[in-house]
């Protein structure tokens, strides 16, 4: 299974068909895969050779796409990194993945310059930036590319074991880690996603969010799978999504939770302009009830949900389920299976909470030169997620909240996701965030931090008092409550608790 193989495939069978749109540009597949060997044909030459690893530090761009397509078909790895990601960072991916060279723009060249010295084992003719020139020291992509030839690089040898990209986890809880996934493993998210979302060579699929993030991969894989058109943004914008959408006749899109609700909160939103859709996926952190159920009535049949980790095991909630499953994260994708567990590594009944493990054929082989990390994540061929959920009797997955962001008061288990599911049902709440502080009497309390809807009034004590009135035990009623503009998040745009913990405690 050589994922490498799909631009080519695509280019003869489908050559004239639509494969990319970005800003003005729109490529054919005959068209795009000769970016692609111009590119591959250009690496080669520069000395990349087969498990050579390559960083990109790049905004969305169509030439993003084509390192990422590029790479697979010379059996290089890509490890992708956010443009938003700090210095030290960046400094400890590039040092931790062995990366050769780099791809970057000109934008970010006073970062590249703070660490081309702690990075010697890239050497000074790798350093590239997208565009017809560079500044001194640097070199320019088409410059590189332009005099590349665009036929088919040389067979590489690729296996179905042989990694593919290395992608670092945002890192919410502790210290990203590199996970590495193989040309079988993102084989499968062409054939199961695309299966799960049905797609076909007739759909149109959009990405909004950055594409250096897994979840991007959920759409990106299938759409060169199935030979479809893929409509790239060059960053999340709630009115050029929804024009975007309607102009394209998109069919497919995937968005983090605070995208869909800056989606349904913008003035220009009207389920009539986005009728094409055939899903509108969430993914990355949960979707709160309250926003999934007006979702479901403003585009109805539409809306999935996927929970998963990039280590490898996902559970879909399938549009078809939403009606009678929707506070679940759905079921596990085809060939996965699962099970929840107690500490002692028990299974739990039916409706008893526990940790979350699973397996399937998109598990990582581990994390990048850290065996007792991927030691202490893979059991016996089985994920341990760290995240607390039940199952009901038809075997659909509740998430409950991550093991390590539960609140102990009192000797009694909180989590602050069933608090958040309340408070966001307040009218003037728009996201809430909800964490655990040091309490004398109890050990810890739990204080809540709101983002309001646009025009609504900061009242502190109301909000927290009607969160408390709703609330089902004592013990999950709100000590205090902040009221913030917006939320810290990582580069993936997850929400940063830790650092509202540590506002709130002023450390």
């Amino acid at each position: 299974m050589n994922i490498g193989t799909l631009p080519a495939r695509q280019a003869e069978f489908r050559g004239d068909h639509i494969a990319v749109v970005f800003k003005e540009k729109r490529l054919t597949f005959r068209q795009f895969n000769a970016r692609i060997n111009r590119l591959a044909n250009a690496l080669i030459e520069s000395g990349i050779s087969k498990g050579d690893k390559i960083a990109t530090i790049l905004p969305n761009c169509i030439e993003l796409l084509e390192l990422y397509w590029a790479a697979a078909k010379i059996g290089a790895v890509v490890v992708p990194s956010s443009t938003l990601l700090q210095l030290a960072g960046l400094r400890t991916l590039l040092k931790k993945s062995d990366c050769v060279m780099v791809f970057s723009v000109a934008t970010f060249t006073d970062t590249l310059n703070a660490i081309r010295d702690d990075v010697p084992a890239i050497a000074a003719d790798r350093w590239i930036l997208i565009g017809r020139t560079a500044p001194d020291g640097y070199r320019a992509y088409f410059d590189m590319v332009d005099r590349a030839a665009d036929t088919e690089p040389p067979d590489a040898g690729i296996g179905p074991e042989d990694p593919y990209n290395i992608i670092f986890t945002s890192g919410t809880t502790g210290e990203p880690k590199g996970i590495v996934h193989t040309h079988r493993v993102r084989g499968n998210y062409c054939t199961i996603f695309a299966s799960a979302w049905r797609m076909t060579p007739e759909s149109v699929v959009m990405h909004a969010g950055s594409i250096v993030f897994n979840g991007a991969f959920l759409t990106l894989m299938p759409w060169m799978f199935v030979g479809c058109t893929y409509v790239l943004l060059p960053s999340f914008d709630p009115t050029s999504a929804i024009e975007t959408i309607e102009r394209e006749r998109v069919t497919h899109t995937i968005m983090v939770p605070s995208q869909i609700v800056q989606l349904m909160d913008a003035p220009e939103f009207d389920s009539a302009r986005l009728q094409s859709l055939e899903m509108l996926q969430t993914l990355g952190a949960p979707l709160h009830l309250a926003h999934k159920q007006r979702l479901a009535r403003e585009l109805p049949g539409r809306f999935y949900e996927l929970y998963g980790l990039t280590e490898g095991f996902m559970t879909i909630l399938d549009k078809t389920d939403v009606e009678h499953k929707l506070a679940s994260v759905g079921a596990p994708a085809a060939f996965h299976e699962m099970k929840i567990l107690d500490e002692d590594g028990n299974q739990v009944p039916v409706g008893a909470p526990g940790e979350i493990v699973g397996r399937g054929p998109m598990l990582m082989p581990g994390y990048y030169k850290r065996d007792d990390l991927t030691a202490a994540a893979i059991r016996d061929g089985w994920l341990h997620t760290g995240d607390i959920g039940y199952v009901d009797e038809d075997g659909f997955l509740y998430l409950v909240d991550r093991k390590k962001e539960m609140i102990i008061s009192g000797g009694v288990n909180v989590y602050p996701r069933d608090i958040e599911e309340i408070a966001v049902g307040h009218p003037d709440v728009s996201e809430v965030a909800v964490f655990g502080v040091p309490n004398e009497k109890w050990g810890e309390t739990p204080v809540g931090a709101v983002v309001l809807r646009a025009g609504a009034a900061s009242d502190t004590a109301g909000i927290k008092a009607w969160i408390n009135e709703r609330v089902e035990a004592k013990f999950q009623r709100l000590s205090d409550l902040l009221i913030v503009d917006e939320f810290p998040r990582n580069v993936a745009g997850k929400v940063l608790k830790r650092e509202l913990r540590a506002r709130y405690l002023g450390a």
